[in-house]
């Protein structure tokens, strides 16, 4: 096993049993439920947004499979403190390179520590795991307490 797959086994594992950001925020600006009806995932995304558009605040809360939450409990500590229009390009970023779109080793990126996802691409039927919380987050952006099929 390659050490970028064990490092990304090692890193879903952690933040599926010890996720970070899990709990609901009483006084969101905005939320959105998303499902996975293929997997059965269901992740609500709890946003609050300063004055000046940036997200002072973020959570999540739900139940999915291990790739589901982690990228949830990752999403929340990379995009914390981050601008709206920021969190676009990096949503961006990360949807084409699960998908095989997006080179990080090639190609420069926003991404930090979210390339550890870069090999969820390789099993095509999880990627929709890793983009579930990625897409649920969009809609909190773009709408209020709706529900986002991904």
């Amino acid at each position: 096993m390659s050490y970028k797959s064990e490092l990304y086994q090692q890193v879903i594992l952690d933040h599926n049993k010890n996720p970070r950001n899990y709990r609901k925020i009483e006084d969101a600006t905005s939320s959105c439920l998303g499902h996975n009806p293929l997997c059965g995932d269901r992740i609500t995304v709890y946003l609050k947004l300063d004055a000046d558009n940036k997200i002072s605040d973020i959570s999540f809360s739900g139940d999915g499979c291990a790739i589901s939450k982690a990228s949830a409990s990752l999403m929340t500590t990379f995009v914390k403190g981050k601008s709206i229009d920021d969190v676009k390009v990096i949503f961006d970023e990360f949807h084409k390179m699960i998908i095989g779109e997006l080179d990080t080793g090639k190609t420069g990126h926003h991404l930090g520590k979210l390339t550890i996802f870069e090999g969820v691409r390789e099993y095509p039927a999880r990627t929709k795991c890793a983009s579930l919380a990625w897409h649920t987050l969009k809609c909190s952006l773009e709408k209020k307490g709706e529900t986002t099929m991904e």
